[in-house]
Protein backbone atom coordinates (compact mmCIF):
# COMPACT_ATOMS: atom_id res chain seq x y z
CA UNK A 1 0.00 0.00 0.00
CA UNK A 2 0.78 3.55 -0.69
CA UNK A 3 1.38 5.73 2.19
CA UNK A 4 1.35 9.96 2.72
CA UNK A 5 3.01 10.93 5.75
CA UNK A 6 2.43 15.16 6.77
CA UNK A 7 4.95 16.47 9.00
CA UNK A 8 3.70 20.10 9.78
CA UNK A 9 6.41 21.91 11.75
CA UNK A 10 7.00 25.09 13.00
CA UNK A 11 9.21 26.31 10.32
CA UNK A 12 7.63 23.85 7.41
CA UNK A 13 4.96 22.00 5.82
CA UNK A 14 6.24 18.43 4.44
CA UNK A 15 4.68 15.44 3.13
CA UNK A 16 6.48 12.28 2.18
CA UNK A 17 5.18 9.43 -0.34
CA UNK A 18 5.97 5.83 0.67
CA UNK A 19 5.89 3.52 -2.02
CA UNK A 20 5.97 -0.54 -0.70
CA UNK A 21 7.33 1.17 2.25
CA UNK A 22 10.03 2.65 0.21
CA UNK A 23 10.22 6.62 0.34
CA UNK A 24 9.69 7.93 -2.84
CA UNK A 25 9.18 11.44 -3.18
CA UNK A 26 9.31 14.59 -0.08
CA UNK A 27 7.53 18.19 -1.06
CA UNK A 28 7.14 20.73 0.69
CA UNK A 29 3.80 22.62 0.45
CA UNK A 30 2.98 26.57 1.26
CA UNK A 31 0.38 26.41 3.36
CA UNK A 32 -2.51 24.02 4.88
CA UNK A 33 -5.57 25.03 2.30
CA UNK A 34 -7.65 22.11 1.95
CA UNK A 35 -7.35 22.88 -1.99
CA UNK A 36 -4.02 22.39 -1.43
CA UNK A 37 -3.90 18.94 0.04
CA UNK A 38 -6.73 18.01 -2.24
CA UNK A 39 -4.05 18.43 -5.05
CA UNK A 40 -1.38 16.39 -3.04
CA UNK A 41 -4.07 13.47 -3.66
CA UNK A 42 -4.73 14.28 -7.68
CA UNK A 43 -1.18 13.54 -8.02
CA UNK A 44 -1.02 10.44 -5.88
CA UNK A 45 -2.42 7.83 -5.13
CA UNK A 46 -2.93 7.06 -1.51
CA UNK A 47 -4.67 4.08 0.82
CA UNK A 48 -2.63 5.35 4.01
CA UNK A 49 -2.12 8.87 5.69
CA UNK A 50 -0.41 9.81 9.18
CA UNK A 51 0.00 13.19 10.18
CA UNK A 52 2.38 14.42 12.88
CA UNK A 53 1.85 18.49 13.68
CA UNK A 54 3.17 20.86 16.13
CA UNK A 55 0.82 23.47 15.25
CA UNK A 56 -2.69 24.51 15.03
CA UNK A 57 -3.45 23.26 11.84
CA UNK A 58 -6.25 23.42 9.84
CA UNK A 59 -8.40 21.09 11.51
CA UNK A 60 -10.16 20.32 8.16
CA UNK A 61 -7.32 18.06 6.67
CA UNK A 62 -8.03 15.54 9.34
CA UNK A 63 -12.01 15.02 8.21
CA UNK A 64 -10.15 15.25 4.68
CA UNK A 65 -7.63 12.32 5.69
CA UNK A 66 -10.13 10.33 7.43
CA UNK A 67 -12.86 10.42 4.33
CA UNK A 68 -10.22 9.36 1.72
CA UNK A 69 -7.60 6.91 3.57
CA UNK A 70 -6.85 5.00 7.22
CA UNK A 71 -5.82 8.22 8.91
CA UNK A 72 -3.33 8.28 12.08
CA UNK A 73 -2.81 11.24 13.83
CA UNK A 74 0.31 10.94 15.94
CA UNK A 75 -0.27 11.70 19.55
CA UNK A 76 0.69 10.00 22.99
CA UNK A 77 -2.39 7.50 22.75
CA UNK A 78 -0.91 6.40 19.62
CA UNK A 79 0.60 2.54 19.27
CA UNK A 80 4.51 3.02 19.21
CA UNK A 81 7.17 0.59 19.40
CA UNK A 82 8.57 2.07 22.23
CA UNK A 83 6.90 2.48 25.81
CA UNK A 84 7.98 6.10 27.74
CA UNK A 85 8.40 6.09 31.15
CA UNK A 86 8.67 9.53 31.64
CA UNK A 87 6.73 11.96 33.72
CA UNK A 88 3.94 13.44 31.66
CA UNK A 89 4.12 11.30 28.32
CA UNK A 90 1.28 13.13 27.03
CA UNK A 91 3.48 15.77 26.68
CA UNK A 92 6.58 14.61 24.48
CA UNK A 93 5.81 16.38 20.88
CA UNK A 94 4.96 14.57 18.02
CA UNK A 95 8.23 15.22 16.44
CA UNK A 96 10.25 13.43 19.04
CA UNK A 97 7.90 10.86 18.90
CA UNK A 98 8.48 9.77 15.17
CA UNK A 99 12.04 10.41 15.75
CA UNK A 100 12.62 8.01 18.45
CA UNK A 101 10.47 5.54 16.21
CA UNK A 102 12.76 5.60 13.46
CA UNK A 103 15.62 4.93 15.76
CA UNK A 104 13.70 1.61 17.40
CA UNK A 105 12.66 0.62 13.49
CA UNK A 106 15.78 0.42 11.84
CA UNK A 107 18.51 0.11 15.56
CA UNK A 108 16.33 -1.89 17.07
CA UNK A 109 18.00 -3.39 20.83
CA UNK A 110 20.86 -0.71 20.99
CA UNK A 111 21.06 2.70 22.48
CA UNK A 112 19.88 5.39 20.28
CA UNK A 113 20.46 9.30 20.62
CA UNK A 114 18.46 11.26 18.36
CA UNK A 115 19.47 14.86 17.84
CA UNK A 116 16.41 16.60 15.82
CA UNK A 117 17.72 19.88 13.78
CA UNK A 118 14.45 22.25 13.51
CA UNK A 119 13.32 25.16 15.43
CA UNK A 120 14.90 23.67 18.16
CA UNK A 121 17.08 21.30 18.84
CA UNK A 122 15.74 18.46 20.44
CA UNK A 123 17.69 15.42 22.12
CA UNK A 124 16.27 12.01 22.48
CA UNK A 125 17.39 9.15 24.07
CA UNK A 126 16.06 5.41 23.71
CA UNK A 127 17.64 2.78 25.29
CA UNK A 128 18.36 -0.77 24.31
CA UNK A 129 15.27 -1.99 25.81
CA UNK A 130 13.21 0.15 23.88
CA UNK A 131 12.61 2.93 26.68
CA UNK A 132 11.93 6.90 25.97
CA UNK A 133 14.08 8.25 28.73
CA UNK A 134 13.48 11.98 27.50
CA UNK A 135 16.54 14.05 26.49
CA UNK A 136 16.73 18.18 25.99
CA UNK A 137 15.40 21.40 23.91
CA UNK A 138 17.43 24.01 23.18
CA UNK A 139 16.65 26.54 20.52
CA UNK A 140 17.71 26.00 16.91
CA UNK A 141 19.90 28.19 14.72
CA UNK A 142 17.03 30.15 13.13
CA UNK A 143 16.14 31.12 16.95
CA UNK A 144 19.24 31.57 17.75
CA UNK A 145 20.56 34.21 15.04
CA UNK A 146 16.93 35.69 15.66
CA UNK A 147 17.78 36.57 18.93
CA UNK A 148 20.89 38.23 18.64
CA UNK A 149 18.99 40.62 16.26
CA UNK A 150 16.61 41.03 18.47
CA UNK A 151 18.15 41.56 21.44
CA UNK A 152 20.80 43.72 20.75
CA UNK A 153 20.77 47.51 18.93
CA UNK A 154 23.02 46.87 15.74
CA UNK A 155 23.26 42.86 14.79
CA UNK A 156 21.90 42.08 11.74
CA UNK A 157 20.09 38.93 11.17
CA UNK A 158 22.74 36.32 9.26
CA UNK A 159 21.57 32.98 7.41
CA UNK A 160 23.43 30.28 8.25
CA UNK A 161 26.23 29.62 5.88
CA UNK A 162 28.53 26.21 5.53
CA UNK A 163 31.72 27.93 4.53
CA UNK A 164 32.54 29.94 8.50
CA UNK A 165 35.92 30.79 10.17
CA UNK A 166 36.98 29.83 13.80
CA UNK A 167 37.89 33.41 14.25
CA UNK A 168 35.52 35.73 12.50
CA UNK A 169 37.00 38.75 10.88
CA UNK A 170 33.67 40.95 10.46
CA UNK A 171 30.38 40.86 12.58
CA UNK A 172 28.59 38.32 9.84
CA UNK A 173 31.60 35.49 10.47
CA UNK A 174 31.81 36.46 13.95
CA UNK A 175 27.73 35.29 14.65
CA UNK A 176 28.26 32.24 12.36
CA UNK A 177 30.95 31.33 14.15
CA UNK A 178 29.57 31.75 17.42
CA UNK A 179 26.01 30.05 16.72
CA UNK A 180 26.79 27.75 13.84
CA UNK A 181 30.53 26.27 15.66
CA UNK A 182 29.00 26.88 19.13
CA UNK A 183 26.03 24.67 18.50
CA UNK A 184 28.62 22.40 17.12
CA UNK A 185 30.37 22.23 20.51
CA UNK A 186 27.02 21.74 22.77
CA UNK A 187 25.88 19.06 20.37
CA UNK A 188 29.62 17.38 20.87
CA UNK A 189 29.33 17.93 24.44
CA UNK A 190 25.88 16.65 24.73
CA UNK A 191 27.08 13.10 22.94
CA UNK A 192 30.08 13.29 25.40
CA UNK A 193 28.28 13.03 28.30
CA UNK A 194 26.07 10.39 27.21
CA UNK A 195 28.85 8.71 26.75
CA UNK A 196 29.96 8.84 29.82
CA UNK A 197 26.87 7.19 31.57
CA UNK A 198 25.50 5.12 29.01
CA UNK A 199 28.89 3.85 27.04
CA UNK A 200 28.24 2.71 23.50
CA UNK A 201 25.29 3.71 21.20
CA UNK A 202 24.16 5.16 17.62
CA UNK A 203 23.78 8.90 17.31
CA UNK A 204 21.42 10.08 14.58
CA UNK A 205 21.03 13.42 14.04
CA UNK A 206 18.38 15.27 11.03
CA UNK A 207 16.35 17.99 10.29
CA UNK A 208 16.64 21.02 8.10
CA UNK A 209 20.16 22.32 10.04
CA UNK A 210 22.20 19.29 10.02
CA UNK A 211 24.45 20.48 6.61
CA UNK A 212 25.90 23.02 8.16
CA UNK A 213 26.41 21.09 11.44
CA UNK A 214 27.82 18.09 10.31
CA UNK A 215 30.71 19.08 9.16
CA UNK A 216 31.79 20.41 12.35
CA UNK A 217 31.21 17.17 14.74
CA UNK A 218 33.73 15.15 15.93
CA UNK A 219 31.80 12.40 17.15
CA UNK A 220 30.47 9.77 14.81
CA UNK A 221 27.12 9.97 13.52
CA UNK A 222 24.06 8.64 11.21
CA UNK A 223 23.15 11.67 9.35
CA UNK A 224 19.63 11.04 8.11
CA UNK A 225 17.99 14.23 6.71
CA UNK A 226 14.29 12.26 6.35
CA UNK A 227 14.50 10.21 9.23
CA UNK A 228 11.33 11.68 10.45
CA UNK A 229 9.46 10.58 7.58
CA UNK A 230 10.54 7.31 8.49
CA UNK A 231 9.07 7.30 11.80
CA UNK A 232 6.15 8.47 10.69
CA UNK A 233 5.86 5.80 8.26
CA UNK A 234 7.00 2.86 10.98
CA UNK A 235 4.28 4.39 13.27
CA UNK A 236 1.57 4.42 10.46
CA UNK A 237 2.24 0.69 9.78
CA UNK A 238 1.49 -0.10 13.11
CA UNK A 239 -1.59 2.41 13.65
CA UNK A 240 -3.30 1.66 10.41
CA UNK A 241 -3.85 -1.63 10.21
Amino acid sequence: MNTLCFDFGNTRLKIAFFQNAELVEVIVIDNDDIATIEAIFEKFDVQKTILSSVIDHNPEIETLLAQKTKFHKLSHLSKLPFTAPVGKPETIGADRLALTAAAVYFFPKQHNLVIGMGSCVTYNFINADHEFLGGGISPGMEMRMKALNQFTAKLPIVKPDGNLPLVGYDTVTNILSGVVLGMAKEIDGFIDVYKERYGNFNVHLTGGDLVYLAPHLKNQIFADPELIFKGLYAISEVNNQ
